[in-house]
């Protein structure tokens, strides 16, 4: 193994650039060659490939996005994409890559690498944390750390004003962030996919709330919920229970930022463990953690999972919120 290439694919996640550093610090002390496929697998399929050394990494740990870039790649989802794609491997003699993403990412490292692409390890990028077989992905903490100082300051607003606010997370499919953070933030409701949605219920809770004196009413609402985001949501309570509401949508700040101490340090370790698989043969798997310990899971089993949240968080999630 005498030269990696390194791509981050999908949706950015603050940690991203501390998962680079790793990798990159390390194949280098290894006294290997580091490349970067610029956004993602794009960089593979039109050949938009550079270096990477010392300098290029230097001062990027606290830097949330990727240093690289990344992006979807639909040329990549083609035999015809992935042939070019393999001609710019052997062209820059790429022994190895290491990538950065979600799900699909792994699916695609999995159909290249039986193709005939260079041996591949995956890590886990997502904000979303919906990768079956491991408890956290890069970039979750720093979206649910960037959401919960949002609803600590909608609440400021809540309360002063008396409203009712609906404020909506990412996290496609996955509530993931939304009920992290309405927990952590003391939300009265949190609404996710992975928990069928009763309009009347929310409705009352509401009612019962105001009624008990509280001033400041939060409902978070995840994106993907089955019900609809948080306009729609929050208006279907409106033509139940008649309360006037205000809407927050989180959107793409949660994406961005300088990552937390824990996507640092996940982020770091995944890195150098990713570069230490390629050296030691091992690849064709996701690296992630699992329980505080570093833990494989085949690119075909490192697919979304259907149900990401904790069980023990979901079955005390009524208990958790106010």
């Amino acid at each position: 193994m005498k030269s990696i290439c390194l791509l981050t694919s999908g949706g950015d996640a603050s940690g991203m650039n501390a998962a680079i550093r790793a990798a990159t610090r390390t194949a280098l002390k290894m006294g290997m060659r580091v490349l970067g496929s610029l956004n993602g697998y794009r960089g593979l399929c039109h050949d938009n490939i550079i270096e990477l050394d010392r300098d290029a990494v230097r001062n990027i740990l606290h830097r949330g996005g990727s240093i690289i870039y990344s992006t979807r790649c639909d040329d990549f989802m083609t035999v015809e994409g992935r042939a070019r794609a393999l001609d710019v491997c052997r062209k820059h003699d790429i022994d190895g890559l290491v990538l950065i993403g979600g799900d699909g990412t792994m699916r695609g490292a999995k159909i290249f690498m039986d193709e005939g692409g260079p041996p591949s390890v995956g890590l886990p990028g997502t904000i979303d944390n919906d990768i079956e077989g491991i408890d956290y992905t890069i970039g979750f903490d720093t979206a649910v750390n960037t959401a919960i100082r949002a609803i600590d300051q909608v609440r400021d607003t809540a309360e002063t004003m008396e409203r009712i606010f609906f404020i909506e997370t990412m996290g496609r499919a996955s509530g993931a962030i939304a009920l992290a953070a309405g927990i952590a933030g003391g939300a009265n409701i949190v609404v996710v996919p992975e928990i069928p949605t009763d309009i009347k219920t929310i409705a009352k809770k509401i009612e019962s709330d105001r009624k008990s004196g509280s001033r400041s009413l939060l409902v978070i609402v995840s994106e993907g919920d089955t019900a609809g985001g948080a306009y729609e949501i929050a208006e279907k309570v409106k033509e139940i229970s008649g309360i006037e509401y205000r809407v927050t949508v989180l959107g793409h700040t949660q994406r961005g930022g300088c990552p937390t101490a824990v996507d640092r340090i996940n982020a770091t370790v995944l890195g150098v463990c990713a570069v230490e698989d390629l050296i030691e043969g091992r690849y064709g798997s996701l690296i992630g953690m699992k329980n505080g310990n570093v833990t494989r899971v085949p690119f075909d089993k490192a697919v979304t999972s259907h149900s990401s949240l904790p069980e023990v968080i979901v079955k005390h999630a009524d208990t958790m919120v106010t």
